[in-house]
C-alpha cells in the first residue's frame, strides 16, 4: 500500500467569501477557477493551477487555519512576495530557514495560512 500523490487541499471560507477568495486566488497567486461536480453544487469554489488542485468550502463557524496550512512550490517567490505585499495581504517573511528552499507564508483574505516555497539552486 502505497500513497501516491494528493488530490486536492480543502480550506474553510467564511458564507459569502466566493468573490473575495476569487480576488485572492487567481488575481494573486494565479489560479484558476474550475467546475465543481454537478452533484456538489453548493457554496464554495474551485481552483487549479499546473496540477495542484484547491478546494474552498463554507463553514458555518468559520475560523482560520493560522497553524494548520497548505504549501505551495513556486518558481519567482519574489515575483509572489510583491504581488501579495502590493495587493495588501499580510504575510510573515521571517521563517525559519528550512534546507533547499526559501519560503514566506501568506494569508488569504480570511487569515487562513498558505506557506509559498522556492527551492534554492
Amino acid at each position: 500500500m502505497n500513497i501516491l500523490s494528493v488530490d486536492h487541499i480543502q480550506l474553510a471560507i467564511p458564507a459569502g467569501g466566493e468573490e473575495e477568495a476569487r480576488g485572492f486566488f487567481i488575481k494573486v497567486l494565479g489560479f484558476h477557477e474550475i467546475p465543481k461536480p454537478p452533484t456538489l453544487k453548493r457554496d464554495g469554489a474551485w481552483f487549479e493551477a499546473g496540477s495542484v488542485q484547491l478546494h474552498l468550502g463554507v463553514e458555518a463557524d468559520f475560523r482560520p487555519a493560522r497553524k494548520a496550512h497548505p504549501a505551495f512550490v513556486v518558481d519567482d517567490l519574489d515575483g509572489y512576495i510583491a504581488k501579495v505585499q502590493s495587493a495588501g495581504f499580510e504575510i510573515e517573511t521571517t521563517q525559519p530557514p528550512l534546507d533547499g528552499y526559501k519560503r514566506v507564508h501568506v494569508f488569504d483574505p480570511f487569515g487562513n495560512r498558505i506557506e509559498l516555497m522556492e527551492r534554492l539552486g
